[in-house]
């Protein structure tokens, strides 16, 4: 159940002799004193001041006090309340103490002294009229700061909230492409046993060796492009051992974009795409060129085919382009883009540009 502000301590209040809370109430019942000085004919003013700023201190600590205790209020009683109460009465009883103090061992305590019990009501006085509009001052100021507080906690709450959300998201859509990935390619290895190729075996062994590699690096948030390059370049292999009269490649990239970070599986969905919708229904097959080129802090892959084209392939290339824009969404929002575009005279052309981000 929340807490009602009547029945729970302030978050995080200052400390009872808090720096800044310290010099103002020293200033303010320092001029107290010094205002209050002409009216005490035998009294030096530094002694006045003294006393003053000792009843000041004695409603600070009153104040500070009731911040803190009791830690539970009835629901009747406002803190805030209780605290302006505790200061005004702290002024009379510190004043009190203040006179028993320095009259002490002189025989006749001060109230029986006409001068120094006038001197203790002018203390009294003054400080019961002006010392509750300071305490109601220090706690409007500090209720605006408890309320910055709160505005910033809920803020960060709401952005982890977000970030908590956004990973989730993902993790589902990455989970999304594992499968859709995996099952594509044993597929292939499937049309190899099922047609008794010699190259079966070998196409498994390699592909058990890159399952190894890639399948781990699937789970993380992100990865480099030399990672993504590297399962690419493997990916191809296999294809390429499949069908090696159908099939060329070439991949090259830039020297400085090895240590960039690129999402998991992103490039390795673009050459997929274009093995699967492109050479594959290819009769004589086709070409795949995969290159990443890093400029003006921005990160451009761009994987090309002469397969059939977008108009032979139906114009649908799958889900796992669907997949790869909703990821590039979650993890760059706008400052992401995927173009698909047919090339001349046949083939299809993907380019991938995001924010140059090196890792580590």
């Amino acid at each position: 159940m929340p807490a009602s502000a009547h029945t729970v301590v302030p978050l995080d209040p200052p400390g009872l002799l808090a720096p800044r809370r310290l010099l103002v109430v020293l200033g303010a019942s320092g001029l107290q004193g010094l205002l209050l000085s002409p009216t005490y004919d035998a009294t030096p003013t530094i002694q006045v001041m003294s006393r003053t700023m000792l009843v000041g201190l004695f409603a600070l600590l009153a104040f500070g006090l009731f911040e803190r205790w009791p830690v539970r209020l009835p629901p009747w009683l406002a803190r805030w309340a209780l605290q302006v109460l505790a200061t005004a009465v702290a002024i009379p009883l510190g004043a009190w103490v203040v006179y028993t103090v320095i009259t002490f061992g002189e025989g006749v305590p001060f109230w029986r002294d006409s001068s120094r019990l006038l001197g203790y009501a002018v203390i009294t006085v003054t400080g019961m009229l002006f010392a509750p509009w300071i305490a109601m001052g220090a706690l409007h100021r500090q209720l605006g700061f408890v309320a910055r507080s709160q505005a910033l906690a809920f803020e960060l709450e709401r952005s982890n909230l977000e970030r908590s959300a956004l990973d989730s998201r993902l993790r589902l859509l990455q989970a999304q492409v594992e499968p859709h990935f995996l099952f594509n390619t044993l597929a292939n290895v499937r049309e190899l046993v099922d047609t008794g190729s010699p190259q079966a075996s070998k196409v498994l062994d390699n592909l058990i060796e890159y399952l190894r590699a890639a399948v781990p690096r699937l789970q993380q948030p992100a990865s480099t492009l030399d990672e993504e390059l590297q399962l690419v370049r493997a990916y191809l292999e296999l294809m390429q051992m499949r069908m090696p009269d159908r099939l060329q490649f070439d991949v090259q990239a830039d020297p400085g974009a090895a240590r960039l970070r690129c999402p998991p599986t992103a490039l390795l969905t673009l050459v997929e795409n274009a093995v699967r919708h492109g050479i594959d229904p290819r009769e004589e097959g086709g070409r795949i060129d995969v290159s990443a080129v890093v400029a003006d802090g921005r990160c451009r892959l761009r994987v090309s085919d002469t397969g059939v084209g977008l108009r032979s392939s139906g114009g649908g290339l799958g889900t796992g382009l669907a997949a790869l824009r909703e990821r590039l969404a979650l993890m760059y929002g706008d400052d992401a883009h995927l173009r698909i575009a047919e090339r001349k005279p046949h083939g299809v052309q993907a380019d991938l540009e995001f924010p140059a981000e090196s890792v580590g």
